[in-house]
Formats: structure tokens, sequence, C-alpha cells
């Protein structure tokens, strides 16, 4: 019989930790070993129980999570899942967190909490199901944040400091489409960092949940040189900018008048996740055909798997994150399984393969014959 996950609980409040202890131990796979009231608390624990996993607040005295979560990672990367109130309205602490190293996040209810609690119940375990096959790193001496503080202080423009060369404006109808989930946030964001402000329009279908995606397209406009918004209906999908689905909605792509138009709507999840990789992925297929670049990124299950090997049989080249560079190696594996990859790239080759074919394409120019089917 394996062995089965052995969970430290840190949360404030005594309800709350006794319900996440119950809800865990109810599950045949986990269990919770010890439960933590502060940071302090949780560190001693950690010390001496060594966790599989983490499930950790934000607001707590003493010392918030969220510098618990920088020290914890640095020192001792662990796997972290953030379950917290302000997670559902603090976008900017829940990014702060991904950013730090939390594998993934629940939004906690503010109020009924333990009902709230107990109807989240299957997304917890699931989430440290997740997290305790993450492959988590020692957060560098230097953060993003830290990054963002400097250049404030010195003035330097919002693009990462080593920006690649442009592309000259060329193909601009072409169309790459990213999909994501466990640890994409971050992947997302050194992908986008290493496009040119020319680069061809970009569609991303990062799993999160509504009320983030509009933080997270902020952040990431201000680490890139590509414009990055939150995607909204309707509107054309241009050159430079990268589109982020709206969390909550599904988000497709359509070709009219030769250019290409985002579809954002609701409807049931796919793959159990709304926004769905393989809506974005079929669409893909459909109206961008040969001139379509696919992108799977780290992600637990098998959401896009299906649609990319259908973009890979309409014309697209797909590329996958290997697994030594994944959170979480699940989509990407799925895709490979499918049969649905050209190449399987670490996350910070990607951005140049995707550059340099698309420069070669450039180069061959009205020789090639790739129009869509």
């Amino acid at each position: 019989m394996a062995a089965r996950t052995r969970v430290l609980v840190v949360d404030d409040s005594a309800l709350v930790r006794n319900l996440l202890k119950e809800i865990i131990n109810r599950q045949p796979d986990m269990v919770c070993i010890a439960t933590a009231n502060d940071a302090l608390a949780a560190r001693e624990r950690i010390r001496d129980l060594n966790p599989d996993v983490v499930t950790l607040d934000v607001e707590m005295p003493r010392m918030d999570g969220i510098d618990f979560l920088e020290r914890l990672m640095r020192l001792r990367p662990t796997p972290v899942l953030m379950i917290s109130t302000l997670t559902e309205h603090g976008a900017e602490v829940t990014l702060k967190a991904l950013e730090l190293g939390a594998v993934d996040f629940v939004a906690k209810p503010r109020l009924g909490i333990e009902n709230g609690l107990l109807e989240l119940a299957q997304q917890i375990v699931e989430k440290i199901r997740i997290a305790s096959q993450a492959q988590v790193r020692r957060l560098p001496a230097v953060t993003l944040s830290s990054v963002r503080r400097l250049r404030e202080l010195t003035g330097t423009p919002r693009a990462e400091t080593l920006i690649p060369p442009n592309i000259g404006a060329l193909l601009n109808d072409r169309l790459i489409c990213i999909g994501a989930s466990t640890g994409g946030t971050e992947a997302v964001r050194e992908l986008l960092s290493g496009m040119p402000c020319d680069a061809p329009a970009i569609a991303i279908a990062q799993h999160m949940p509504a009320g983030f995606t509009a933080s997270f397209a902020a952040r990431l406009n201000e680490l890139s040189l590509i414009t990055v918004k939150e995607v909204q209906h309707g509107e054309p999908l241009l050159p430079g900018h990268a589109y982020i689905a709206q969390g909550g909605k599904h988000f497709a792509v359509a070709r009219r008048g030769g250019r290409y138009v985002a579809s954002v709507f609701d409807g049931e999840p796919v793959n159990r996740h709304k926004p769905s990789v393989d809506v974005l992925f079929r669409s893909a297929a459909l109206a961008a055909g040969p001139h379509a670049i696919g992108v799977m990124l780290t992600g637990m299950g098998n959401d896009g798997a299906s649609a990319m090997r259908e973009m890979k049989e309409y014309g697209s080249y797909n590329y996958v994150q290997d697994q030594n560079s994944c959170v979480v190696f699940g989509m990407p594996r799925e895709a490979i399984a499918h049969g649905a990859e050209h190449e399987v790239l670490p996350l910070s080759q990607i951005a140049p393969a995707i550059l340099g074919r698309l420069r070669g394409l450039g180069t061959a120019g009205a020789t090639r014959d790739d129009s869509p089917r």
C-alpha cells in the first residue's frame, strides 16, 4: 500500500484547522500529521515532521503567510497550497504567493465558513494530491517583486533586461495558442517575457477562477514587451498582444475578414475546466490551421491533449514543456501520449524555438504553401 500524503495545516482559526484536519483525514491517501496556528509554530512542525504538503493561510499573527512562504521556499522548498479568504478578493496576494512558489490556491469563504469549507472539500483534497506530486524549487535570492521594486527606483523599462531581437513584423497571420494549469502562472510569465513586441497574437487558456485573470494579465503586462490583457468578447486578436482567457468563461478564436477574433462565452466546463484548453485549441485548429503554433505548459490532467492533436492534424506546429521544467507534468504528458507534439523542450527554450521557427518561415516567405484548410 502506498504511503499516505502527510499534510501540515497552518491557520490561525481553530475552527478552520479542525475542519481541514477532518477533511484530510477522511481521505484514504492522506493524513493531517499536525496543525499550527501561526508561522512560527509551523516552522517548528516543518522542522520536526517534514510534511509532504503544507496548507497555508495568509492572515496570521506574528508573521503573515506570504512572508513565511518566501522564507520557506528559500530555505526548505515544500509543496504549499494556499487556503485563505484573501485569495478570493486579493488577487495580487494570490499571484504573489504563486510567484513565490505556492503550487496552487483555494479561496476560503468569508461567511458560513464551516459549510463553505465542507463544500470545497473535494477541491481541497484534489489540490493537495496535485501538490504532493509537484516539483518545487528553491526560491532564488532575487524574486520578481524585488526586480519590480528596483525598476521603480531606477526608472528602467517594464520589459526584461535581455530583450530578444524582433522578428520584423513577419507572419502576422500566425496565432500562438498556450494552454496551462498548475504552475502555469509563472510558466506563462517566463514564456511571454521572451516574446518581442511584434510577436504574433497570443491566446492563452490558463486554468484560473473568475476574479483573478484581470490582475494576472496586468502583472504579465508589467513584465513583457508585448501588451497583455484579459480577453473581451468580439475583440480582434492583434500582433504584439497576448490575451488571457477570463476566469470562469471559455475562450475560442474565429477568423473573420482576414483576422482573428475572440469569442468569450459561458457554458459547461470541458474536462472539468472553464476556461478549457480543449476549447481554445480546437477553435484554433479550425480558425488558423497551419498558421497556428500550439504550446502545452505545466498542469495536471488531460485538458487540451486531444485538441492539440487536432491542431497538429490541421497543420499547426506544437511545443510541449518537458518534465524537468514542469511543476506538474500531467497535461504535457497527455499531449505527448496523444502524439500531439512536434518538440518537447525545457520551458526556457520554448520562446526562442518559436521565434526561430517564425524567422525561418518569414525568410521562406511566399514560397510556402500553408494556407488554411
